[in-house]
């Protein structure tokens, strides 16, 4: 994000339009509609801005730009044909600290102004920050056909009761209940079909028969995905957008994290190999803890919490505890990222079988079952296997699987930071470790790697 998005009140305040065109009109009526004080500087004025001075909407300077016009300005936009006078603009506005827009030319704003969806009071912007204007209306258009007018009516009346549910609940986390409630229950279908009036009753009755009661706390274990936030669950997006606490660990990418409701605590127990931020069962503790406090945490995982993410022992302490969950399963890494990379984990000509493996186990060895790993028509999925990669390998060789099986490693799968290593089970330690790959990596060894060559499909920016 290269821009802070901010709504800026501007009512009653001086705002200055350098510009008389069609351009200029747009920005005046946006400015006018957020009921700036709105000053015209041109040498002439379209018939539109002409018709909004005689009836006293704007004032107007017939005059060229110069400097001094912008004292006492809380923002200036320039919507001229000239490019000179737009970048003179620019450079007076910012010497004065006075923020500047200037039409199609991003290099020479301070601020830009974004594709608007009013349903006032309810108002969402979209901006490509001066990339794609056109994309940023296209995303304008679909939220549009989402949005019914009718929101913003919801929203009028929240605020009619906003003092009376401050007053009946004493602290935030309750309020923040009452509303969610509110608006996932029939009121909102009573102003969409235009009943307001008995909208306002019913949010009357709900509030005289709530109770100020601690909250119920409540913990959701939650599958990230392996990374790519696409992949995310409808419900595991609701979860993460309702919490009052995020528990998260490493393995949740920072694109998912950024799906987290903004004003929910964010807590980080760390957890990779041999360096835990907290050991398991403090984490496990501090979940209980947290919901008998009355939250609602987000216990968020990479991949699936229920394979190899330790789901298991956390809601063994909840049950303990009494503390109600629930459990949404993720994509876990194995197949995420295999499908990222190409690489089918099952084929009729190659691989009958599928076994996904832990790369090191609780006691920090590497003492699995290699016999069932080496047997034929399967593939074998590793997961934190990196630190063991050259034992893992000779093992397995070892256990009499051909040092030219097909193997692979996948670095940070599905995301754009995606990158692959190709090679044999006799090379593979070596191949990886030359080329730098770090965790979170994914091994797969069996003949299905072979088919990478013809159906590798995603290509990884990495930026």
């Amino acid at each position: 994000m290269q821009a802070l998005p901010i709504f800026f009140n501007i009512a009653q305040r001086l705002c200055l339009v350098i510009g008389g065109g069609d351009v200029a009109t747009r920005k005046v009526l946006m400015l006018r509609k957020a009921q700036g004080r709105v000053v015209v500087i041109s040498p002439e004025l379209c018939a539109e801005l002409q018709a909004l001075r005689d009836d006293n909407q704007i004032e107007y300077v017939q005059a060229q730009f110069e400097p001094e016009q912008l004292t006492s300005a809380c923002l200036v936009i320039a919507a001229t044909d000239d490019e000179t006078v737009n970048e003179a603009v620019s450079i007076a506005a910012k010497r004065l600290n006075i923020p500047v827009n200037v039409v199609d030319a991003p290099a020479l704003c301070t601020f830009t102004m974004g594709s608007i969806i009013d349903r006032s009071p309810v108002v969402i912007a979209v901006s490509s920050e001066g990339n794609a204007p056109v994309l940023a209306r296209y995303v304008r258009s679909k939220i549009e056909t989402m949005l019914p007018a009718a929101y913003g009516r919801i929203a009028t009346i929240a605020g009619e009761f906003r003092e009376q549910v401050k007053a009946k609940f004493t602290n935030m986390p309750a309020r923040r209940r009452f509303w969610e409630d509110v608006l996932n229950g029939p009121l909102v279908e009573r102003v969409l079909s235009g009943q307001e009036q008995a909208a306002r009753e019913l949010l009357g009755e709900l509030l005289s028969q709530s109770e100020d009661a601690p909250a119920r706390g409540e913990v959701y274990l939650v599958g990230g995905g392996p990374g790519d936030p696409d992949l995310l669950t409808f419900r595991a997006l609701r979860l993460m957008q309702q919490c009052d606490v995020c528990v998260y660990d490493k393995l949740v990418s920072k694109e998912v994290m950024e799906l987290v409701r903004r004003d929910a605590e964010l807590i980080y127990v760390g957890k990779s190999r041999d360096q835990h931020t907290l050991p398991q069962e403090e984490i496990n503790a501090l979940l209980a803890r947290l919901a008998l406090e009355g939250k609602r945490v987000l216990r968020l995982k990479g991949g699936d919490p229920f394979i190899f993410g330790r789901g298991g022992e956390e809601i063994e302490t909840l049950m303990q505890h009494g503390v109600p969950f629930q459990v949404v399963p993720g994509i876990t890494a194995a197949n995420g990222v295999s499908s990222y990379a190409g690489i089918p984990l099952t084929h009729r000509d190659y691989a009958q079988a599928c076994l996904f493996i832990t790369g090191h186990l609780k006691d920090g060895t590497i003492d699995l079952d290699w016999q069932a790993m080496a047997r034929p028509k399967q593939t074998v999925v590793i997961y934190m296997g990196l630190v063991g990669l050259e034992q893992i390998c000779r093992k397995l060789i070892a256990q009499g699987v051909s040092p030219e099986m097909p193997a692979a490693v996948i670095q940070q799968g599905t995301t754009q930071k995606q990158r692959v290593v190709e090679s044999t089970l006799q090379h593979l330690a070596a191949d990886v470790a030359a080329a730098g790959l770090k965790p979170p990596s994914l091994t797969i060894i069996g003949e299905v790697v072979r088919l990478r060559a013809r159906l590798n499909w995603f290509t990884p920016s990495n930026d």
